[in-house]
């Protein structure tokens, strides 16, 4: 791969680090590509319990490649609205995963790049990380999703506020606003969140899986949906030689070993 790196820190745990730091990590067609083989990797690969995506050098994405958005002015809304929805779908299949993935916001996230950010479940930013959904200020109707991902992730008032001024909100901010979960000093941020995803990679993977699920997309409609739900997915857990595990390890103050089974 020429504009992304897919590496295994530790057990479990597949980092996946955008590389193209001369454009600020921008969305290439070659990182599109690769972005898309390396998730289908991920998911189908039973060993994968967390995934972290971050940036290389000092931005996390400056979004999709204005070179062709704005190169190609006589091209047909079909024709863009044609290479727009593959685009959105391949840097999206993230959001497909069934294991917890965690942004390392370790500089800038703009635009597209902010809307990968929030496909993940959880966002640490470092301190000297910025944050936009500048669309409008380009004369641009939002993409990637982002009239969806932001309501979700901040609540439709914020969100309002972040897509019609296109302002960009410094990490404490972005704290505030609960697009981020922590602010971590640049130089400590990646460690900070490979070690929660190992955390997360050392808990029972059928439970993070269905807890996933369960907090999908908003979560559940109604309060008796959830009950439904978990009336069926915690037997499936309690069912599982790994509930056995978990008791017996805390029972003998030990950490678990988890088999997915």
């Amino acid at each position: 791969m020429t504009h992304l790196r897919f590496e295994r820190p530790s057990e479990g745990v597949v980092l996946l680090t955008l590389d193209n730091p001369d454009q600020r990590n921008a969305m290439s067609d070659t990182m599109t590509t690769e972005w898309s083989a390396a998730v289908a990797a991920v998911a189908t690969d039973p060993t994968v319990r967390a995934v972290v995506v971050t940036g290389a050098g000092a931005a996390f994405c400056s979004g999709g490649n204005t070179s062709w958005i704005a190169g190609e002015p006589d091209a047909t809304v079909d024709e863009l609205r044609g290479r727009m929805l593959p685009f959105y779908r391949a840097w999206l299949s993230l959001r497909s995963l069934e294991v917890p993935t965690i942004a390392a916001v370790n500089g800038p996230a703009i635009g597209a790049g902010l809307c990968l950010a929030l496909a993940c479940d959880i966002r640490y930013a470092a301190g000297s990380a910025r944050l936009a959904a500048p669309f409008v200020r380009l004369g641009m109707h939002p993409g990637m999703a982002a009239t969806w991902l932001l309501p979700e992730v901040v609540g439709p008032a914020a969100a309002r506020d972040l897509l019609l001024t296109g302002r960009t909100v410094d990490a404490d901010e972005a704290l505030r606003l609960g697009l981020v979960s922590r602010v971590v000093p640049d130089a400590e941020l990646l460690d900070e969140v490979l070690a929660t995803a190992a955390q997360i990679a050392g808990t029972a993977p059928i439970a993070s899986r269905l807890t996933k699920l369960a907090l999908a997309d908003g979560g559940h409609a109604s309060y008796e949906s959830a009950l439904q739900w978990e009336a069926l997915a915690q037997p499936l857990t309690l069912a599982t030689d790994d509930l056995q595990e978990g008791i017996r390890a805390a029972r003998e103050r030990r950490t678990p070993e988890f088999t997915g089974r």
